[in-house]
């Protein structure tokens, strides 16, 4: 197969992890006989720096005219810390989001083995978890009318949203259920929010179409308790844009490290694939950075175009290298902590 992907490093450490999944998803492609031809394109600061824009049209051209997009992390500290900064990077994910049609964010939540003892939460509580969280990407809060009034000391933020967009997020949560253990959670706050009162609704109108899956519903605070408590009670996750974004990085710490999840943002075209971590511009260039959810990403990515057994020898190659002790130093736990490149090298050549 060949295929074109959209290479968006974007910022901080975002540039290193990405040079490594290219190096694995290279090194995965000569294995089974594919070809990848990467097209690089600016987004976030870097874009800001280039160009004025986090999301420039050229930027969006490679991406619309890519097989998929594998993308690093946006942001930098000089835009957090300027409340009154007008054009920021973070506004080039959320265009691109909107402009690509990424609707549906998948966020897987597993643990390792190997990594148990590395999580917050007790050994017990978190063995077995295997969830997934679909977020909606492109409606709600985010994206509603926002502003300020009274001479800016009352500020507003609208959450909208079309029963439309609900299904077609609903319709994918349904369908992944019944690929893993036929349960489906939609998560709301239908005790308060009129938003929330039409998610569920409408998934509940949906029910009938796939008998076979056990749905439950939730308010998203019961979930956010959960979580912690077990989550391995949980299968596959529904909800809403804000509270998606933050359940799933409560999420990501039962692993052990925001270093080892990836994630796929699909829409009905095209998809794009990014670890969940962040810029962390304190690392950029020290070659710390852990690279594995950037090539787990790659693994999905694989995996979306239904390349199963590429998927599978990059998630074995990983697990390798945990159960070996080749990490970086998040994980080192006080042993032996490898750089980002080495850690790349590792798994390319043991691929």
């Amino acid at each position: 197969m060949k295929l074109n992907i959209a290479l968006l490093a974007g910022d901080g450490i975002g540039p290193e992890v990405i040079d490594q999944a290219v190096k694995v998803s290279d090194a995965v492609a000569a294995k089974f006989g594919h070809e990848i031809n990467w097209k690089p394109a600016l987004t976030g600061a870097a874009a800001i720096d280039a160009v004025g824009e986090p999301y420039p049209d050229e930027t969006h051209e490679i991406c619309k005219s890519s097989d998929a997009v594998l993308f690093g992390a946006i942001g930098h500290p000089r835009f957090d810390n300027d409340p009154s900064a007008k054009v920021r990077p973070e506004q080039g994910l959320l265009k691109m989001r909107k402009a690509l049609g990424l609707f549906a964010n998948v966020r897987p939540t597993f643990t390792f083995p190997s990594l148990l003892d590395k999580s917050p939460l007790k050994k017990e509580r978190i063995e077995g978890t295997d969830l997934v969280f679909l977020r909606e990407l492109t409606g709600g809060i985010y994206f509603g009318e926002k502003g300020r009034r009274e001479e800016g000391e009352t500020a507003f933020d609208n959450c909208v949203y079309t029963r439309a967009e609900v299904q077609r997020l609903a319709k994918k949560g349904f369908e992944l259920a019944m690929t893993r253990g036929k349960k489906l959670c939609c998560v709301d706050k239908a005790n308060v929010l009129e938003t929330s009162r039409l998610w569920r609704e409408t998934v509940q109108a949906m029910e009938k179409d796939y008998p076979e899956v056990e749905v439950s519903y939730e308010f998203v605070d019961a979930v956010a308790m959960r979580l912690v408590q077990w989550p391995n009670s949980y299968d596959v996750l529904i909800t809403e844009n804000l509270f998606g974004d933050i359940l799933t990085d409560e999420a990501s710490v039962i692993s052990g490290s925001m270093g080892l999840m990836p994630s796929a943002s699909l829409g009905s075209d095209i998809g794009l694939f990014e670890p969940i971590h962040g810029s962390y511009p304190q690392a950029t260039g020290l070659n710390i950075a852990n690279p594995m959810a950037t090539v787990l990403s790659a693994a999905m990515m694989f995996e979306n175009f239904g390349l199963l057994d590429e998927g599978k020898t990059i998630r074995a190659v990983v697990n390798k290298a945990l159960n070996e002790g080749m990490v970086t130093e998040d994980l080192a736990d006080g042993g032996k902590a490898y750089g980002t490149k080495e850690v790349g090298d590792w798994l390319a050549s043991h691929i």
